[in-house]
Order: structure tokens, then C-alpha cells, then sequence
């Protein structure tokens, strides 16, 4: 009689097991490619936007260098990737000249020459910023995402965030890294860490995201700490301010129009 009650549970038993063996999964496993396109929706407004970005390396605690760029966004009219002009602003010896973003390709435009020449975004611009740092990328467009843990790191406050790390594999040979590792805060989908490694596996930098502030709506990282792979007493922090909603026009996007771009 007992084998008989025991036959009639089994299927009600392995069916809770089964349901609740489910939802388990789904919960521990969010959509990787997902939660990074969240975190690129944090760092970047989805219209026509410009900011102020400024760049100061250190190196030993010491300031040793630094820039500032207008920089203005908007992404392709299919959806796809940001196309970006940059107009160094500071120090005066780099004014107007720019640097322009297009699909992934990037060029550079020096008046005094009246020469456009292309660039690798790999290129140190200052300190450990490359060319491709300080364009507006959206990861998610360029990096396939696969979720390889959470948990829980000290952001660049010291503070211990729960995070899903995510490891992000290039999907295009003309993007800025390779592979990057990237921890993004499971509460709200805020970036706060990343690692940069080369092809070979080497890592570049390490950088910090921090200081969010409401900008166009969204809290957003309004600094970025990058730290050498190597050297950890050579810093460079990226700031970003003046955020404003603005048109772009279409011109300004193109290479031919280098020449004839006037700041407004």
C-alpha cells in the first residue's frame, strides 16, 4: 500500500522539482547580451547628444599632461553603432583639430596641415586613453557578451557592489580591444568595472567608473579612472560634462567636411 501512495506522488513531486528546478535557472542566468546593451543605455543617450570630455594623466600622484575635447554623438540611422566628431578644445596647441568616427573607421584632421589621415583606435591619445576611448561606443553593437559569475567587487569608491561579470568576445577586427572583462551592477545595471586585454591575452588596463550624476535623464558615469596593466602608479581619469541634447547634423559626419567644420 505504501509503494502504491509513493507511485501516485512521483509525478506531482518530479513535476514541482522540475518547476521549481526552472525557475532557478532563470533566475541565475540573465541574458548576458542583454544586461550589457542596459549598461551601454547608462553610459550613452540614445539621441543626438554633446558633451565636454577632459583628460589628465598622472603619473607617481603627479599630474603630467592633459586635454580637452568637444565631443558630439549620434547613432546610425539603422540603429546600428554611434558615429562621433571630436574638436580638441585644450591646450592650445591641438585646438580644432578633430577627429571623426564613422562606422569603425577613425580619422584625424589636423588644420594646419588640411589632412585628414586615418587612425588605429587602439592609438594612445593621452595616458592610458586610446583613440577609442573617447568615442561613443556602444559595447553591445561590437562585443558578444557571455555571463561568467556574479559577485561581489569593490568599485572605484571602495564600496562592494554584487555584479554580473560579464566576459565580452569582439565580433569585428576594428574595434578598440580584443576581449574585455566587464562588471556591471546587478541592481541597476550601472558599469563599474572593466578589464582590457590584448589578442594575446595580455591585460592593457583596468578602468573605474564612477561619480554618477544625472545627465539628459539617466544617472551616468561622469568619471572614468584607467589604470596601467601594468604600472599602477600611471592613472589618466576621463571626465564628462556639459551634457546637452542637441542636434548633429549629418555634414559634420562626413569626411569631406572636415575642412569647412566651424565650432558653433
Amino acid at each position: 500500500m505504501m509503494m502504491r501512495h509513493l507511485k501516485t506522488m512521483l509525478p506531482a513531486c518530479v513535476a514541482l522539482a522540475g518547476a521549481l528546478g526552472f525557475g532557478a535557472l532563470a533566475w541565475a542566468a540573465p541574458n548576458a547580451q542583454e544586461i550589457l546593451a542596459a549598461s551601454d543605455a547608462v553610459r550613452n543617450p540614445n539621441y543626438p547628444f554633446g558633451l565636454t570630455t577632459t583628460l589628465v594623466e598622472y603619473r607617481n600622484g603627479k599630474q603630467t599632461s592633459g586635454s580637452t575635447l568637444a565631443i558630439y554623438s549620434k547613432e546610425q540611422a539603422n540603429g546600428g553603432q554611434f558615429r562621433s566628431l571630436i574638436r580638441f578644445v585644450a591646450p592650445a596647441r591641438d585646438a580644432n583639430k578633430l577627429m571623426l568616427k564613422s562606422g569603425n573607421e577613425l580619422w584625424f584632421y589636423d588644420p594646419s596641415s588640411k589632412a585628414s589621415i586615418r587612425i588605429s583606435p587602439q592609438q594612445r591619445l593621452l595616458g592610458q586613453a586610446a583613440n577609442g576611448d573617447i568615442v561613443t561606443v556602444n559595447l553591445a553593437k561590437d562585443y558578444q557578451a557571455t555571463l561568467a559569475a556574479e559577485e561581489d567587487i569593490q568599485d572605484g569608491d571602495r564600496q562592494t557592489r554584487r555584479c554580473y561579470k560579464l566576459a565580452l568576445a569582439a565580433t569585428t577586427p576594428d574595434v578598440t580591444y580584443h576581449n574585455i572583462e566587464m562588471w556591471i551592477d546587478a541592481s541597476n545595471n550601472r558599469p563599474v568595472k572593466s578589464r582590457f586585454y590584448t589578442e594575446s591575452g595580455r591585460l592593457l588596463k583596468t578602468a573605474y567608473y564612477r561619480r554618477y550624476q544625472n545627465n539628459l535623464g539617466v544617472e551616468r558615469p561622469t568619471e572614468t579612472v584607467i589604470i596601467d596593466g601594468l604600472d599602477p602608479n600611471w592613472v589618466t581619469v576621463m571626465r564628462f560634462s556639459d551634457y546637452v541634447k542637441r542636434e548633429v547634423p549629418e555634414t559634420w559626419l562626413q569626411r569631406d567636411y572636415l575642412p569647412r567644420f566651424k565650432p558653433e
